[in-house]
């Protein structure tokens, strides 16, 4: 399978592109050379090769939830630039 100058055009119009005769020459090229070097790969033989949906195996780097005391509203209020009826204040977002 290759792509031809007609492909290029065909895809470049589906974009709303532009291009140069040159451009389109290019773009031919460089797509050719990405499928060429995706039929290099069929010739790997894969038969003993699990399919996987990531290369490394993934786990959970998270830590466990652990439940803790909270630290006093007084101490949080502290470090507040505005405060009202135990809560921090802030600027209005929506008008």
């Amino acid at each position: 399978m290759s792509i031809t100058i007609k492909d290029v055009q065909h895809v470049a119009n589906l974009a709303r592109l532009e291009l140069s005769d040159g451009e389109q020459q290019q773009f031919m090229e460089q797509l050719n050379a990405i499928l060429k070097y995706a039929e290099k790969l069929n010739e790997l033989n894969t038969d003993d090769v699990q399919p996987t949906s990531h290369v490394l195996p993934i786990v959970n780097v998270m830590r466990e939830d652990v439940k803790k005391e909270s630290l006093p509203l007084e101490k949080v209020l502290l470090n507040a630039p505005d405060e009202e009826d135990g809560q921090i204040r802030v600027p209005a977002v929506l008008e």
